[in-house]
């Protein structure tokens, strides 16, 4: 019989695939002489190669994302030189529409859509010698409650040391034009007993991490509800961590996330723009009032950790627009706000903007915005540097109250875009810095470029640089650190009362 390997990359170790497992599950007959095989995009490709070739597969069937897109060309590519008669299947969000702008060419076919049970019967009608015409393989929408579900294929590795990736819908009704779930309007659900069953299974076996795949996980409240009831019957710790629609918190709902413990629920929350004119170009609806008022709740009245979301470069949306987005939310919240630059994925309507508004992107992954009629490639480049220091210092929670003094009661963009294209002048680079030059950098700009005390400031950063066990005292705070007292009570530092 033939051998099957399934295979993806991973962008990080600690993922894992659900798509190759709802794969698995369902290759019916084959599974037998099937294997899952996971790597991530920082392994080597040629020792990916070897590890795929060594089992003498048939076919490998691999997962293409937007992450792995370049390095599955790569590999394939190896693959066919060293192993040309292996047959290779692509699958996933990467290829599932046209234009392709990564060459995967050598690839024997390529399945658009879901491919749950479509894989399954490429595979067979091959090995039955009566193989498709086309390379392309355009699926049909599976019927949910009719597929096997994946969750007991996650190994007891994948339980101990990776997120867990489950989902109890699909699709999305939303028609948000970067986005590739507005090409399914319609939400489809699993048999919903049945997946609380395999989180049962899960759980018994030690899953504690649970990431939901749902593009809209608020958006049906009976089931939403069954399942925050799941999670609150357990034992903490656990961590659940799911996408949600940002104005649409019923009051059940709301009583119920207001009774997770600390660092259980992880509430990710698309806001993109703020700028009603800017998201009615998108097709995106946006409701301010409830918006506000939800963030609201979650951030006084809740454990809940919140991502929100902001996208520079959407069509219609200046500087000054962003940075009005991005004071409001952190008006409104102290958690983490990821900024993220626009992509253009094939297959979404965000394109019919391209010459009404000059909307210029890469056709190199992850396919970012290089211009558009609002912002030159030079406003491009100083944003995403502008993104990842956000990251290094707010996001990070490393200096969550000291990076505050960069703005104070002014604005938050304005300062800190002053603040980004100071600190690119001193390292000439957004990676490879290390926490004690970052901070150093922000202690000499809060002191020597917004003049504010030394002591003041020192103390700020002591309180939140210290907060973990096992710091050091960074040398450029010790000449202010007299009082300090490190992890004065368990997990905690501060200043005793002599403080300065």
């Amino acid at each position: 019989m033939k051998k099957i390997i399934l295979t993806t990359l991973n962008s990080r170790y600690t993922h894992s695939s659900i798509g190759l497992r709802y794969l698995y599950a369902n290759l019916r007959e084959l599974q037998e002489h099937a294997e899952i095989l996971e790597f991530s995009i920082n392994d080597a490709l040629q020792t990916i190669a070897e590890k795929l070739l060594i089992h003498m597969p048939d076919f490998i069937g691999i997962g293409v994302y937007i992450w792995n897109a370049t390095e599955v060309h790569e590999l394939i590519h190896i693959l066919k030189k060293i192993a040309p008669k292996i047959i290779i299947i692509l699958g996933g969000p990467e290829v599932s529409h046209e234009p392709f702008r990564v060459n995967f060419d050598v690839a024997d076919f390529i399945i658009q859509g879901e491919g749950d049970v479509a894989f399954y019967e490429l595979c067979r009608n091959i090995i039955d010698k009566n193989p498709p015409q086309s390379k392309i393989i355009k699926t049909s929408t599976p019927k949910l409650k009719e597929l096997e579900l994946p969750y007991k294929y996650y190994s007891d590795d994948d339980i101990k040391n990776r997120y867990i990736y489950v989902e109890i819908s699909r699709g999305c009704p939303f028609e948000c034009q970067f986005c590739l779930s507005s090409m399914d309007e319609r939400v489809r659900a699993f048999d919903l007993n049945a997946v609380l069953a395999e989180f049962e299974l899960l759980w018994s076996r030690g899953a504690r991490n649970f990431k939901f795949v749902d593009r809209t996980f608020n958006i049906n409240m009976k089931t939403a509800n069954k399942i925050l009831d799941f999670f609150l019957a357990k034992e903490p710790p656990y961590f659940a961590h799911f996408e949600v629609i940002p104005d649409h918190f019923p009051s059940s709902i709301k009583e119920k996330i207001a009774k997770f413990p600390h660092a259980a629920l992880q509430l990710e929350i698309g806001i993109q723009t703020l700028n009603l004119e800017v998201a009615n170009t998108i097709s995106r609806q946006l409701n301010l009032k409830k918006i506000k008022e939800n963030i609201s709740f979650l951030e006084h009245e809740t454990e809940a950790h919140i991502h929100l979301d902001l996208i520079v470069g959407l069509p219609g949306e200046s500087l000054e627009s962003f940075g009005k987005n991005l004071d409001e939310l952190v008006k409104l919240s102290s958690c983490e706000i990821q900024i993220g630059i626009l992509k253009k994925l094939s297959g979404t309507f965000i394109n019919q903007h391209d010459i009404t508004h000059g909307m210029i992107y890469s056709d190199i992954p992850p396919y970012d915005i290089l211009q558009n009629n609002q912002l030159s490639f030079n406003d491009i480049q100083i944003m995403k540097r502008f993104a990842r220091f956000w990251d290094l210092t707010y996001n990070s929670g490393n200096f969550k109250q000291s990076v505050t003094l960069i703005w104070q009661d002014e604005s938050v963009y304005e300062n800190f875009y002053k603040f980004g294209m100071w600190i690119y002048e001193q390292t000439d680079s957004t990676w490879q810095i290390s926490l004690q030059r970052l901070g150093e950098l922000l202690f000499i700009y809060l002191t020597e470029f917004k003049n504010l005390s030394p002591q003041i400031v020192a103390n700020a950063m002591l309180e939140d640089m210290m907060k973990l066990r096992g710091r050091a005292i960074p040398l450029y705070l010790k000449p202010f650190a007299k009082n300090f007292i490190p992890h004065a009570k368990e997990g905690t530092a501060g200043f005793n009362k002599r403080q300065i």
